[in-house]
């Protein structure tokens, strides 16, 4: 697919920069999982994750070392395996592995189980197929499993980003749009923007996200909505919470982020 291609040349411009960034953060114990997803995971102590969209593997080196017993981190771009790799090796960390795939063909070469599918902060959106996604999902999932996602909220996306601080609220990306939008640039938040590529973005309603799952076999357990973000869109603030930004003004307007865990589907389960 050549928007999946695209995007693979794109993220593979900022992989070195994400590397650096991240080793630095680890090291000086910075870099964490937010607030919100350290309450709702739960303890991960002895359990098999995981962590689809990896990136350079920062997060997944938290998950490894916040008690799991081994985390597998899976990720579109080469480079960003490369990274991941190399940061885990840096760092010591051994209850960790990674591979190269694209997320929409992972089921035709990976058949493992795991007690815990994990995907964080940005994710969603690169995806052109929710529907394949969940099954892949159920697939990944031993039947007592769960789904763990935190991702910017559909709404959120839906406005125009440089306008918020200004407390105007204009809907420049359709919600309801199929179209991916096309940035000419990547990064942003662990390196500097690199420009001349194209980046491929979908939006997906709520409804999407939650209907993908249910017809995937899968029950939403929760869904949580944030006035928080989980970077600074622009002129933010660092909020009391662990690895969030707010606007002071948006204490209950609107959403900038959710989450949401989904557990295996029983036949035998009742409401």
């Amino acid at each position: 697919m050549k928007e999946i291609d695209s995007n693979k040349e794109a993220w593979s411009k900022i992989s070195e920069d994400h590397y650096h960034t991240f080793l630095a953060e680890l090291k000086s114990g910075n870099h964490q999982l937010n607030d919100y997803i350290q309450k709702e995971l739960g303890d991960i102590s002895g359990k098999s994750i995981i962590h689809l969209q990896c990136n350079t593997g920062a997060d997944t080196i938290v998950l490894a070392n916040q008690g799991a017993k081994c985390v597998t981190g899976v990720d579109l771009v080469p480079e960003n395996i490369f990274y991941a790799r190399k940061l885990a090796s840096d760092l010591g960390v051994t209850n960790v592995t990674f591979f190269e795939s694209d997320i929409m063909t992972l089921s035709q070469v990976y058949s493992g189980k795991h007690d815990v599918v994990f995907t964080s902060e940005g994710v969603l959106g690169w995806l052109p197929d929710l529907n394949i996604w969940a099954k892949t999902v159920r697939n990944l999932l031993h039947d007592d499993g769960f789904l763990y996602v935190f991702d910017s909220h559909p709404f959120f996306l839906s406005l125009d980003e440089s306008k918020l601080s200004g407390e105007i609220y204009e809907i420049k990306y359709p919600y309801f749009g199929k179209t991916p939008d096309i940035d000419d640039s990547i990064g942003g938040y662990a390196s500097e923007a690199k420009h001349g590529v194209k980046a491929y973005f979908w939006m997906h309603t709520i409804s999407d996200i939650i209907n993908s799952l249910s017809s995937a076999g899968m029950y939403i357990e929760f869904f949580h909505e944030y006035p928080e973000n989980f970077y600074n869109s622009g002129n933010m603030l660092p909020s009391a919470k662990t690895g969030l930004f707010q606007y002071p003004y948006n204490a209950d307007k609107y959403p900038m982020s959710f989450s949401l865990k989904a557990s295996v589907y029983h036949s035998n389960q009742t409401n």
